[in-house]
């Protein structure tokens, strides 16, 4: 598949770090909630291995914050979301699910609290703040709602400990997975939390002073020579192994959270109000009729710009093939796939055509490692 560069303009921002990952020889951009996102730095493999075995640093500044604050705040978000949020503590992150009243995902962000009438919701790649803003006024909740400055560097990777070690002191070490605090840089106290798009282990650091962040994003590079620390990104590779889905590629608005498997996030038998909570009892009761899962192909390489049909042996269609790459560990193509019932089962084989060419594969559960 051909390459073309990405024309940047107002409308398709910059991060604070652009400048300093083009000094490091970013080779590919994304486009993520209208702004630049790194997509590779070179080999995607070689950065594959180096992040299971190192640490890298990546501009996730696209992954933006919606900040709902005011006394109906509470109420709007648990509104948004299917999962009950009415024991949510301050210095907790929470994986949210938000839908729709037909039921249907709009985002799959982490939900931090940050007071009792101040929350961030970080999103992923949809523009969840006009979402937000249609529900507040049509429920005409007394809230402020705004995208506040917050550019988040990830520091991902087996050995992010010790280097965020080094930086803060021990105590970011003791961070519970999916815990935040704030601890400081050069006098400037910054929001990490210990979580992160990779399952090698990791933080966020979520800047809102742009020159401290960019100070920050230097001197761990400057101190972290020591431990081999590379610039990076999320990794299709590892993401995929690691069964980490990818809101507008595995799924969107026309998949609820019970085909996704986000089962424990949806709380239907709880007392809170939500959004699309009577459609999900409906859609419980009567069972999904489509399912993630797992696929396993039979070829060394693939090139996926967009989904693709699945069919068995009678030529049926059983499903589509979401995202997809060649894994090293499994010395083949593995993928994520919306699967047809009764297709779902583990093993059930079937065939896809890439290049004009038919292969073979497997449906498995998620994740593969």
């Amino acid at each position: 598949m051909k390459n073309f560069s990405i024309a940047k303009s107002r409308r398709m921002r910059s991060t604070p770090y652009t400048s300093r990952i083009e000094k490091q020889g970013v080779t590919a951009y994304t486009i993520y909630n209208h702004m630049l996102l790194p997509a590779a730095f070179g080999s995607i493999e070689d950065s594959y291995y180096h992040l299971k075995e190192h640490v890298q640093v990546w501009d996730v500044a696209a992954e933006r914050q919606v900040e709902i604050s005011g006394k109906d705040s509470a109420k709007l978000v648990q509104l948004m979301t299917c999962r009950d949020l009415s024991k949510s503590k301050f210095g907790r992150c929470y994986y949210c699910p938000i839908i729709d009243d037909s039921g249907n995902l709009v985002n799959d962000p982490v939900v931090l609290k940050l007071a009792e009438d101040k929350w961030w919701i970080s999103i992923a790649d949809s523009d969840v703040i006009f979402f937000a803003k249609g529900l507040a006024s049509g429920h005409k909740f007394d809230v402020k709602i705004i995208e506040p400055i917050v550019d988040i560097i990830a520091i991902q990777g087996p050995k992010s400990f010790s280097l965020m070690e080094k930086v803060f002191g021990k105590k970011i070490t003791e961070l519970k997975f999916f815990g935040f605090d704030y601890f400081d840089f050069e006098g400037i106290k910054h929001l990490i939390a210990r979580s992160g798009w990779s399952k090698q282990g990791g933080f966020e650091v979520y800047v809102q002073n742009t020159k401290s962040g960019q100070k920050l994003y230097d001197y761990l590079f400057e101190v972290g020579k020591v431990f081999n620390v590379k610039p990076g990104c999320p990794n299709l590779i590892e993401r995929i192994e690691s069964g980490l889905l990818s809101y507008g590629n595995d799924f969107d608005n026309n998949d609820n959270p019970l085909e996704c498997g986000f089962d424990q996030y949806v709380s239907l038998d709880s007392e809170v109000n939500f959004l699309g909570k009577e459609k999900l009892k409906k859609i419980k009761s009567e069972g999904i009729e489509k399912k993630l899962m797992g696929v396993k192909i039979e070829v060394k390489e693939i090139s996926l710009p967009s989904s693709k049909n699945i069919y068995d042996e009678n030529n049926t269609l059983i499903g589509e093939l979401r995202s997809a790459t060649y894994s090293p560990q499994f010395k083949q193509v593995i993928g994520i796939a919306m699967i047809k019932k009764p297709f779902w089962k583990s093993s059930q084989s079937f065939k896809i055509e890439i290049n004009n060419n038919t292969f073979n594969g497997k449906v498995c559960d998620l994740p593969f490692i």
